[in-house]
Order: structure tokens, then sequence, then C-alpha cells
């Protein structure tokens, strides 16, 4: 299933660029050093994360002098279109709303609170149920950040796999790569 969407992908131009820089970046990450797969593995993702943090990554959105991280995290609730992977969800997303991302990858919208946005996966998703995801929006100084931060439940077919896990990880980088580029423009609007 992931395959034929991977063979899908790479008959557009721009999923082409994506898909190669996530694979450099993959081949970057398999030949580092093990200690700084370990520091990134062990790292807690948010209050209660524990042992069972995938990842936690932090990205700036440049300069917004005049912009709170709740007119942020607005702007990205209220047009969820922004988000990269956006697929079958409605374009103003709410607590408990669940929709498809990218084909057939069911999540629900756990919690969104003033500074920060919650999904879940569900059964049916391709790298498991019981993943969180948080998109947090900090601002120190009048530069923003965006801090991506993903934990489990219990590991899934896909962390319980090396490689899918390796993937997973590499990839998460680079999609919210994407949405904190995209956030670093359209917060000027929030």
């Amino acid at each position: 299933m992931l395959l034929n969407r991977l063979v899908q992908a790479l008959t557009r131009p721009a999923a082409r660029a994506v898909l190669i820089y996530v694979l450099g970046t993959a081949l970057v990450l398999a030949v580092s050093p093990r200690s700084s797969y370990a520091a990134a593995r062990t790292a807690a993702p948010e209050r209660g994360a524990g042992p069972n943090g995938l990842y936690r990554y932090s990205y700036s959105l440049g300069l917004h002098p005049f912009t709170s991280p709740h007119d942020v995290r607005e702007q990205l609730t209220g047009n969820f279109w922004l988000f990269p992977v956006s697929g079958g969800c409605p374009d103003r997303i709410r607590t408990h709303d669940e929709c498809d991302l990218l084909g057939t990858n069911p999540v629900r919208v756990e919690h969104i609170a003033d500074d920060h946005l919650q999904i879940a996966t569900l059964p049916g998703h391709d790298l498991g149920a019981g993943l969180h995801i948080r998109f947090t929006f900090t601002r120190s100084l009048g530069f923003h950040y965006l801090v991506v931060s993903a934990w489990q439940n219990e590991p899934t077919r896909c962390t319980e796999k090396r490689l899918c896990n390796i993937a997973s990880r590499v990839g998460a980088w680079g999609l919210w790569r994407v949405l904190a580029e995209t956030l670093t423009v359209s917060a000027y609007a929030a």
C-alpha cells in the first residue's frame, strides 16, 4: 500500500524532489554516529511521553513580532489546507474531527489548545494506530518556532522495524519542515 503511493508520487515532479530530499536525509541519518540516533529516540517529546517518544523536531518560523503563538495555531487549524498532507480533512478542523491524511491514513484531532494542535493515528494508518503528534507554537523575542513531538502508546508494526522507524522519522522531519516553511509565510497573514 505504501509502496503503491510512493510509485504514484514519483510521477509528479514536485513529489520526486521531496522524495529525493527525504531519501538523502535518510541516508545521512543511516550513516550518522549511533549516539545521535539514541539521543533523538530517547528525548521525551512532551509531558507524559516518557520512553515511548519517537522524535522531537524544532523549526524556526522567522520573525513575527506582532503575531502570537495562538495566532499561528489558529491560522493552521482554521486553514487546514496549509497542512502538507491534509487529504480529506475539512478546511477548519476541530477537536474530535476524524479524517484521512495523504489518502487512507486516518487520524483524529485529539486536542486543540491556545498554542498547540495534537493528532493521533487511528487503525488503518500506514504507521499504525496509537501514534500521537503534537504541533506546538512558541515565540521568543519575536521569533516564532514550531516544535513537533511524536510518541506512541506502544510500538506499532512500523516502529518495531528499524528501517520503517528510521524512514518514518526522516519522512516526518522533511514533511514538518515543509509545514514550517509554509507557516513562515502564512504567519504574516495571521
